[in-house]
């Protein structure tokens, strides 16, 4: 284990760049080049509930469009491998996406529709205090090897330093600030909620709904609201 850290590590400090956010990207690269898959992403949660139990991701580094768009689809419709991984503190390894379909219906058939067959997913925790996960996918089904796995979970431990070097001095009850647009589904939840006079909750599902019933991403839906491009009435559908 310690031979593998070390040529890691070596991977890793190749980058002449510096900062949490740069080993962030360098780590996402090192998965895609190693672990001999097609894309990474990094996300964090942030709350959005009422009552501090109910959350959304927020992507903070993704390597190629697909891994940003598959994060995202989770943010949307609330379920996959990411939100479990988060759930339960463990890694959820999927390497066949089409033996799912019935655990994640709407997030199972969207991303074969991007090409997706397989994702593994690593909690970024600290005890047990988590933070979000670093997602890793493939466009053809299949295991991570032992090996692969192992360096998996090293490169996960590393994605965590990096998160909390970057929260460091800052409030860790809302990390939303570390999540690129991500900060204005915060804003146009409040403002459904006020235009349907409902809860978050149900404000967040409605936005949810809505991007994914018109196909847009999340983030853009709430960046219509928020630009007031884009309103929810009561009685009708979206004008």
């Amino acid at each position: 284990m310690n031979d593998r850290r070390q040529r890691l590590r070596a991977l890793l400090t190749q980058d002449n760049q510096h900062g949490p956010g740069s080993r962030l990207r360098r780590i996402c690269d090192i998965c895609v080049a190693e672990l001999k898959v097609s894309g990474a992403g990094a996300t964090v949660l942030t709350k959005v509930g009422d009552d501090g139990t109910h959350h959304h991701r927020g992507l903070i580094h993704a390597s190629n469009a697909v891994s940003a768009r598959l994060e995202d689809l989770q943010l949307t419709v609330g379920e996959g491998p990411c939100v479990q991984a988060f759930a339960t503190g463990g890694p959820v390894l999927v390497p066949d996406l089409a033996a799912t379909y019935i655990r994640w219906p709407a997030f199972a058939s969207a991303a074969a529709e991007l090409g997706v067959a397989a994702v593994f997913s690593f909690p970024l925790q600290v005890g047990a205090a988590r933070l979000g996960s670093l997602d890793l996918y493939r466009d053809r089904p299949g295991p991570l090897t032992s090996g692969r796995l192992a360096d998996a979970l090293i490169l996960a431990d590393w994605a965590t330093a990096a998160v909390i070097e970057q929260i460091d001095g800052h409030n860790t009850s809302d990390i939303s600030w570390m999540a690129d647009s991500h900060v204005e589904i915060h804003q146009a939840v409040g403002m459904v909620k006020i235009q349907l006079d409902v809860t978050t909750e149900v404000a967040l599902l409605r936005l949810r709904g809505h991007a994914f019933t018109t196909g847009v991403p999340l983030a853009q839906v709430a960046k219509q609201v928020v630009t007031r491009t884009l309103r929810f009435d009561p009685d009708n559908e979206p004008a």
